[in-house]
Order: structure tokens, then C-alpha cells, then sequence
């Protein structure tokens, strides 16, 4: 037997595992949860996240040496997509495992990791990340948050933005201008900041949705010590492009997975008559718009795992994650713009409808964030045109 043939079984016998597994625990977790399954409440997630831990599901692609699993990237992806096969939520410390961890493992002193990746790996300290700004969202090397050097450290301040979980971090790692002279993708660095410091302010956003899983957080004459700065002083533009591909391989996987569950449901709604014994499919209309989504789904598929395959391979990133973005965040609103028409009247209600209309409802209001979140569709049209199609700068 070969050894890919080999690494295949080994990855089947894992996914079956981890199903049973998935499948007793999270069942267990949410009928003993106060009022059942909310997988929308934020209390929820955390405790579901605490639980997999607790259990041995992080830390799965890091060295054993610092606690992890020094598995494969192959089993990483089969666990994202049995964990949202499960209908189980993503966590609150996605940034810290998803993103500061491996820059950690990748650009941090054995001190920054011994003092770190343990509160990380047994969700003790949730990470928030200080990047977008009110003038400098898509453009992040525009930012204005300053770090100017001060005895043993940085005086941090500035203003950052649509924040994730800012209100619930202990931790936030800040990308701050500490040369101001230098062109603006250089004189940056990459701090990691404690969310406890004297001149740190959160301010919760309300969505559409009517959470706040947002916030605004201002540096106010914030003291960070010297070895608090991640990787060298002004290279923090370079730490930051590698924490943005490290989760290239893996991203799309539990969103896809949620995008071909939604559209099953989106079919059984098309399928079943209305008051009026009307029924939906039998539209030429709605049937376009299924099969188009349909389609869109499996190429999705296919370019998530291209991306993967292109990850395992060590390739460096590439144009082509900007192309599946813009599919997938464009085509799930179409997807729930369709469950909208639909439902009908029943995706107006709020607290009398039943639990599947109202999850349809809660993803169509937040589905409009998706264009606009980890880069624009205009961000990613230009980069499309520019280095996938050759296309001059105007």
C-alpha cells in the first residue's frame, strides 16, 4: 500500500472518530445546556469551545512540543468539516487558534510561547485582533494607531474597529505604526497587547442582528513592554500577511459545509406547498436560482480544496483565495436571499417563528457583512484583475 493510500485510511479511521465523538458530545453539551441548544449565544460557544478543548481538540496542527497534536493538515480540514457537520458553532477564540497561535509558533521568541500558547491551547485566554481602523479597513497598511518608543517599551495609541470579540478578549494582538517616517507598508510592528491595560476602552456595536459581536477599542497612552513586540520593530506588515495565510487552508471548510446544509433546506422549502397549496419549485425562476446555487456550491467545494492541496503542498499564498471569497460571501447571500422569498411573511417574524425560520432570518441579516468583512468584493475584484488576469492598475 502507498503512502498516500496509507494516509488516506489513517485519515478515514480519524474522521470516523471524531463523528462518534461529535456526535455523543455535542448532543450531550446542548440538551444539558440551561433552555437547550443556542448556538447563536455567545455564552454557549465559548463553554461548546472549553468543552473541545478540555477534550483534546486543539492544538491539533501544532508541535508536540508546545501541547499540540503535530497532526497533519489533512485531519486538521476533516475536523472543521465533521465539527460543522455536527451543527456544533464556531468558537470565540477563532483568532487565537486559527491565527495567533501558528504566528506565535512562526515568529515569537520560546519565551512569547511558553507565556502564551498554553492559555490558547486550553481556551483560558480568548484573542481579539486590532487590525481594520475607520480609515483603513480593505487598505490596512494605512493605519494610524501609533507605538512610539518609549524606556522598556511602546506607548500605544490609536483607534481600531469592527474588533471581534474585543469585549470578551483578554489578549489583542495590534498592528501600530512605530515609524511614522517610513512608506506605509514599512514602519510597521505587530504588538501583543493586554486587553487589562490602564487606557484600553471597549465599545460594544450593535448589528442588524441585534448582537455585538463587534466592537471599537481605543489605546489610550497604552503601555506595552519591550517583549511584547511579535517578530522585529517595523516588520509587522510582513508577521501580519503570514497570520493572514495560515488559516488559508481551512477557512471556507465549516463555511461551505453550513452553505450546502442551508441549501438543503433552501430545497425542502421550495418543495413544500404554501397555504395556498401553491409550491414553490414549480417555478422556473426558483428552480434557476436552486440549480445556480447548487452549482455554486460544489465549485466552492472544489476550490476549497484546491486551496488545501496548495497548502499541503507548501505553496505560497496565492491570488486565488480573493476568487473564492467573493464567490462564496456573494453566493450565500443569494442563497439566503432565497430563503427570505420563500418563507414569506413568516422570515418577518422574530420571536414566533420556529427555530429553522428564524436561523435563516439571524444568516440573512448577517450575510451582509460578508462582502465587506476580510476584504471587499471591490478589494477582491481588484486583486482578481490584477495579479490573476494581468490587468493594469486604474
Amino acid at each position: 500500500m502507498s503512502r498516500l493510500e496509507n494516509a488516506a485510511q489513517d485519515d478515514a479511521a480519524f474522521r470516523q472518530e471524531l463523528r462518534g465523538w461529535l456526535a455523543s458530545a455535542y448532543a450531550r453539551f446542548a440538551r444539558d445546556w440551561p433552555g437547550g441548544a443556542a448556538p447563536r449565544d455567545l455564552d454557549f460557544r465559548r463553554a461548546w469551545e472549553d468543552t473541545l478543548c478540555a477534550n483534546g481538540w486543539s492544538g491539533l496542527g501544532w508541535p508536540k512540543a508546545y501541547g499540540g497534536q503535530d497532526l497533519p493538515l489533512s485531519r486538521q480540514a476533516v475536523f472543521h468539516e465533521e465539527h460543522a457537520r455536527c451543527g456544533a458553532p464556531l468558537g470565540v477564540n477563532l483568532i487565537g487558534h486559527g491565527i495567533l497561535a501558528p504566528t506565535l509558533l512562526h515568529f515569537g521568541t520560546e519565551s512569547q510561547k511558553r507565556r502564551f500558547l498554553p492559555g490558547i491551547l486550553a481556551n483560558r485566554e480568548v484573542w481579539c485582533q486590532g487590525y481594520s481602523e475607520p480609515a483603513a479597513g480593505s487598505d490596512l497598511a494605512s493605519v494610524r494607531t501609533r507605538a512610539d518608543a518609549v524606556e522598556g517599551g511602546y506607548r500605544l495609541n490609536g483607534h481600531k474597529i469592527w474588533t471581534s470579540f474585543a469585549d470578551r478578549a483578554q489578549w489583542c494582538f495590534v498592528l501600530a505604526r512605530t515609524d511614522p517616517q517610513a512608506p506605509k507598508h514599512r514602519g510597521l510592528s505587530f504588538l501583543l497587547v493586554d486587553m487589562r491595560s490602564a487606557g484600553v476602552r471597549v465599545e460594544p456595536i450593535r448589528q442588524i442582528t441585534g448582537e455585538a459581536e463587534f466592537c471599537e477599542v481605543f489605546f489610550e497612552d497604552v503601555f506595552v513592554p519591550q517583549d511584547l513586540l511579535l517578530g522585529e520593530a517595523n516588520q509587522g506588515w510582513k508577521v501580519a500577511m503570514a497570520a493572514a495565510s495560515f488559516e488559508r487552508g481551512t477557512y471556507f471548510i465549516p463555511r461551505l459545509v453550513r452553505f450546502a446544509q442551508e441549501l438543503a433546506v433552501v430545497r425542502r422549502l421550495a418543495l413544500r406547498p404554501d397555504a395556498y397549496g401553491h409550491v414553490p419549485a414549480s417555478s422556473a425562476a426558483v428552480r434557476h436560482k436552486w440549480a445556480r446555487l447548487a452549482a455554486d456550491s460544489h465549485v466552492l467545494a472544489l476550490k476549497s480544496q484546491r486551496a488545501l492541496s496548495a497548502a499541503m503542498r507548501g505553496d505560497p499564498p496565492g491570488p486565488e483565495g480573493s476568487s473564492t471569497k467573493i464567490h462564496w460571501s456573494e453566493a450565500h447571500q443569494r442563497l439566503l436571499e432565497l430563503s427570505m422569498q420563500l418563507l414569506g411573511e413568516t422570515a418577518c417574524l422574530a420571536e414566533g417563528a420556529d427555530e429553522q425560520s428564524a436561523a435563516l432570518a439571524h444568516a440573512y441579516l448577517w450575510s451582509r457583512a460578508e462582502t465587506i468583512l476580510a476584504g471587499t468584493s471591490e478589494i477582491q475584484r481588484n486583486i482578481i484583475a490584477e495579479q490573476m488576469l494581468g490587468l493594469p492598475k486604474g
